[in-house]
């Protein structure tokens, strides 16, 4: 969605989609302003186990934004976007990382998994993939 959209996320789903209630309420009991965190999200997920995806559906419904992306892509204030290009890759990172690349591009899941199987923050795969310009795609939320 553009930045005009926002607070028009559940135009971003079929009308009559459907909020799980017990999910609902775990979203508005984190929602802060209009705004509820990636890591929120997350452990609503967790805890409820559900994916990240259903719940962001539930807080596109709700019209609450996303915010504070774990891997620094957006939702910071002033500045949208906090990650910034790493100043060295590790060969071995940066072969997990072209190893999960689809048509030149990294999913959101696999930084996540790539983060785990290294041990490092992914805020850190994050960095490292805008050093070798390569684009994370598919938001475990639907932010993108």
């Amino acid at each position: 969605m553009t930045h005009e959209d926002a607070g028009h996320y559940a135009a971003k789903h079929a009308a009559g989609t459907i909020s799980d209630p017990a999910i609902a309420e775990a979203v508005k009991g984190k929602i802060q302003g209009d705004s509820i965190t990636c890591a929120a999200v997350h452990k609503i997920a967790a805890d409820l186990n559900a994916t990240p995806a259903e719940v962001g559906v539930v807080a596109d419904l709700l019209e609450a934004r996303l915010s504070k992306c774990q891997m620094g892509l957006f939702g910071y204030k002033p500045e949208r976007r906090i990650v910034k290009p790493a100043k060295e890759v590790s060969p071995e990172l940066e072969g997990a990382i072209k190893k999960s690349l689809v048509d030149g591009r990294i999913t959101c899941l696999s930084c996540w998994a790539i983060a785990k199987e290294f041990g490092i923050a992914k805020m850190d795969v994050a960095s490292a993939c805008e050093k070798l310009n390569i684009k994370i795609v598919s938001c475990q939320l639907g932010a993108f």
